[in-house]
């Protein structure tokens, strides 16, 4: 489960890390449920991945992971972001395991089994004290399904795994996001992108859609999709079905 599809600028993201796919979908239905998205990850390296691609604002992160320790996945999200909160999942209840955890970083600790009102409750904690509740309407980041736009960095990713992009393909790209499931016509995205004093235009809109389809789908579900004698739309993979 990844949330419901759409552009969210400043959306709070969590990232879920857990093998068991029953408990991964009902915290990923608790967070939902908060108003945060939810990204799950079924082991150690997709989650180092998947946190690459979305910028967490917090992670949910399992002691036991089948590739993985969640102490050394732990450690390698802290070397990318040491500001990161980090909510430790474990069915160990030893104090020594708890302070290993605390000692590379987690900020606070859940012990397996437990209630999906406490999960939330010290997330929203953690993301209080983090400032993410608070400044998430300057986030820069979109989300339409498996693509993530950073309009601070420019950087891409789909399914997270990064996407080259020139500068008026981000450019195009971003417009298009602004606008998820709403038709753009080629002089709107001639207007916006390259300016409405740019002359002409023949094919160009054309040629800077065929370049994007073909980086952002690379054999998988189209999202940019053609609408004859109107222009274009981006749409979640779900709606392109």
């Amino acid at each position: 489960m990844t949330g419901t599809p759409g552009t969210r600028t400043g959306r709070v993201r969590v990232l879920i890390v857990d093998d068991e796919p029953a408990l991964t979908e009902v915290l990923s239905v608790a967070v939902t449920e908060a108003g945060w998205h939810p990204y799950p990850a079924s082991d150690g390296q997709s989650a180092l991945r998947v946190a690459r691609g979305c910028a967490p604002h917090a992670v949910v992160l399992d002691g036991m992971l089948p590739d993985l320790d969640g102490i050394q996945v732990l450690r390698r999200l802290r070397y990318e972001n040491p500001e990161l909160p980090v909510l430790m999942l474990t069915a160990r209840d030893a104090l020594e395991y708890r302070i290993d955890g605390l000692a590379n970083g987690a900020d606070d600790y859940v012990t397996k089994p437990f209630s999906l009102e406490e999960v939330v409750l010290r997330l929203r904690g953690l993301l209080r004290r983090s400032g993410a509740e608070r400044t998430r309407a300057d986030d820069p980041v979109r989300v339409l399904g498996p693509l993530v736009l950073t309009a601070r960095t420019r950087e891409v990713h789909r399914d997270g795994a990064p996407v080259t992009l020139t500068a008026k393909e981000f450019d195009l790209l971003s417009l298009l996001m602004e606008h998820p499931r709403q038709v753009l016509s080629k002089a709107q995205i001639l207007d916006r992108v390259w300016s409405s004093s740019f002359d002409g235009g023949g094919n160009l809109v054309e040629v800077y859609i065929s370049s994007l389809r073909r980086k952002l789908d690379r054999g998988r579900a189209p999202m940019i999709h053609t609408v004859r004698g109107l222009g274009y739309a981006i749409r979640p993979v779900e709606d392109g079905r």
